[in-house]
């Protein structure tokens, strides 16, 4: 349905950095760079984050979160704790989600502006 989703960030060096590690074990790299955005994805980018002087202010009563395919669960779990190394906080370590399915294994991170980002894999 989406072709891309933009996030607008205050720090680019943080971001990439956070982004860089947390994006890996899913095999989705920095397909773009520049000082002032970056473009990520596995053959097209899917994920554009762009410096911005006014980045919406990330609220965790808003339900918004952002929710990235895995390959495998064991990406899931390496995603996780890349994320946490690189900056992020937890937000709902690895692990089997019942209440959404039976085989819906995900982990929550919160990135250094606050954004939720979840990896999933349905396997």
């Amino acid at each position: 349905m989406f072709d891309h989703v933009s996030l607008g960030v205050a720090d680019i060096a943080r971001t990439r950095k956070f982004y860089d590690a947390a994006l890996k074990p899913l095999g989705y790299t920095r397909l773009s760079d520049g000082e002032t955005s970056l473009g990520y994805g596995d053959k097209d980018v899917g994920l554009w984050i762009g410096k911005s002087a006014r980045p919406v202010k990330a609220d965790s009563d808003s339900g918004l979160h952002f929710c990235l395919v895995a390959q495998n669960r064991e990406a899931v779990d390496a995603f996780y704790a890349s994320a946490l190394a690189a900056g992020g906080a937890d937000n709902g370590k690895p692990g089997v989600r019942a209440d959404y399915s039976p085989t819906y294994y995900a982990a929550f991170v919160i990135d250094p502006d606050g954004y939720r980002i979840e990896a999933y894999c349905g396997k």
